[in-house]
């Protein structure tokens, strides 16, 4: 006669299997844990500002000859007596640079080029640290433009060579606000003296920045209609770089 499995054993070995099924893959999570998920990328944000010009006027006027034929007239010459931030220098280039000078505009003071017979470069430079000018870092500045006079970012870099970027600022006559990126620029390495454009620049380390501003690579043509521009207050936004 055959015998039956008693209910109380079947029971008892169902639980068991159940038991085992669950307890298995239990042990299992426990001695090796599940990879964690990856870390969410930090978003780039851009750096803070690292210095800022907004110049003054010397505290006299000297007298500069406006053209062969007229008198000479009392201006403000912009020269390291015009940077008001302690920290800076200021870094002129051109033949002519020493004609640039200090004007009071809408509340502000402002760098004009009216009276410069050559391309003029404005740079400031930290006494302090190099400028980092790579990923979101930028450059804030007040500028004005009149009569097909652009300007265009120049920087210097710590190996001395003076180069400017593609991107060309036009106001057409007016006080605008702009900013300033630098990855994505073209460079052009400039003749220092002259200002000339020497051809692309074959390599450019924004990383190790000694100087940062603006170029206007034409010659100014006095007050009135003629071709000029002004530069206001600059901001730079960026890393500092100890100077080694």
């Amino acid at each position: 006669m055959v015998q039956r499995p008693r209910p109380v054993l079947v029971l008892s070995l169902l639980f068991l299997a159940v038991t085992l099924s669950t307890a298995v893959p239990a042990f299992a999570q426990r001695g090796t844990p599940p990879p964690a998920a990856p870390a969410a990328a930090q978003p780039e944000t851009m750096p803070p500002l690292l210095f800022r010009e907004q110049w003054k006027q010397a505290d006299e006027a000297v007298a500069v000859p406006t053209s062969p034929r007229r008198s000479s007239n009392k201006y403000w010459l912009a020269a390291q007596s015009a940077v008001t931030n302690p920290n800076l220098e200021a870094k002129l280039y051109g033949a002519d640079a020493r004609n640039l000078t200090v004007y009071l505009h809408e509340g502000r003071y402002d760098l004009w080029t009216g009276l410069v017979g050559s391309p003029v470069a404005v740079l400031l430079r930290d006494r302090n640290s190099f400028i980092d000018l790579t990923g979101l870092a930028r450059v804030r500045a007040i500028l004005r433009t009149g009569n097909l006079h652009t300007l265009h970012p120049v920087i210097k870099l710590a190996d001395g060579t003076l180069v400017a970027g593609n991107h060309a600022i036009a106001t057409d006559g007016q006080f605008l606000q702009v900013e300033v990126s630098f990855a994505n620029q073209e460079w052009f390495t400039l003749e220092p003296d002259t200002l000339a454009v020497k051809g692309p620049a074959a390599k450019v380390d924004l990383a190790r920045v000694d100087e940062v501003g603006f170029v206007d690579l034409a010659p100014a043509g006095g007050h009135g209609n003629s071709g000029w521009a002004n530069i206001s207050w600059i901001e730079v936004y960026a890393r500092p770089v100890a100077r080694r």
